[in-house]
């Protein structure tokens, strides 16, 4: 299958450069490009990419806001990376509240670029690498809100799972874990996803750390 991206940066430096390195993969087509957020929308609506590459701070409509309009319309259907020149910007977590998949500093190397729309274009998210999980610790630490209830409703071995989530691993490496079936994985995902009322993974890992079930620093290496 052939993965459809979208790349929305407001430098066109950027755009080409991350043509160049994603083209050079037989299964990733570059279906277009924007330099704002609201020809962001306008693309994404026309095109229907598999993943978007958004930059978070572009003229006019910022990516976050472009973000959410995106998926307010193709909330299943297609899957919203963030762009960042900042290794810790609140505004990407907020993307992440958002309903974005995860997100990329702008000056990632070639092949991390390729391995992270490969990730995401499968539908997992980008909680991986260590930056993530600081940026959602130090943000999701700071607030408190009503999801105690939810994460609550999760049993023993959801919460295990989820806990697992938000130390970035993959279901295949969550089931290795657990001595359990992928598929065992997949079910238990989707139990907690709609339990926690969200969308995708990275929103569970921020109801995660914003209920208490994982604090700073609790979910170790990897």
């Amino acid at each position: 299958m052939t993965t459809r991206i979208l790349i929305a940066d407001d430098q066109a430096l950027v755009r080409a450069g991350f043509r160049l390195v994603l083209e050079s993969q037989a299964d990733f087509q570059v279906v277009g490009e924007a330099s704002d957020g609201e020809e962001a929308v306008a693309v994404a609506r026309r095109v229907r990419p598999d993943v978007v590459l958004m930059d978070v701070r572009m003229p006019g409509l910022d990516g976050i806001e472009a973000t959410s309009r995106i998926l307010e319309s193709r909330p299943t259907e297609c899957r919203v990376v963030m762009l960042t020149t900042f290794d810790l910007d609140e505004y990407v977590y907020t993307a992440l509240r958002a309903g974005a998949c995860g997100f990329l500093l702008k000056d990632v190397r070639p092949d991390q670029l390729i391995a992270a729309v490969r990730l995401v274009g499968t539908g997992d998210a980008l909680l991986a690498p260590s930056i993530t999980r600081r940026l959602v610790e130090r943000y999701a630490a700071r607030r408190t809100t009503s999801s105690s209830a939810d994460i609550a409703s999760l049993t023993e071995r959801e919460a295990d799972v989820l806990r697992l989530m938000a130390r970035g691993m993959a279901n295949q490496e969550i089931a290795d874990k657990l001595f359990v079936g992928e598929a065992t994985v997949k079910t238990h995902v989707a139990h907690i996803l709609d339990k926690l009322h969200v969308e995708n993974r990275v929103q569970a890992v921020v109801v995660a750390y914003e209920s208490g079930l994982v604090t700073v620093g609790s979910t170790g290496g990897g």
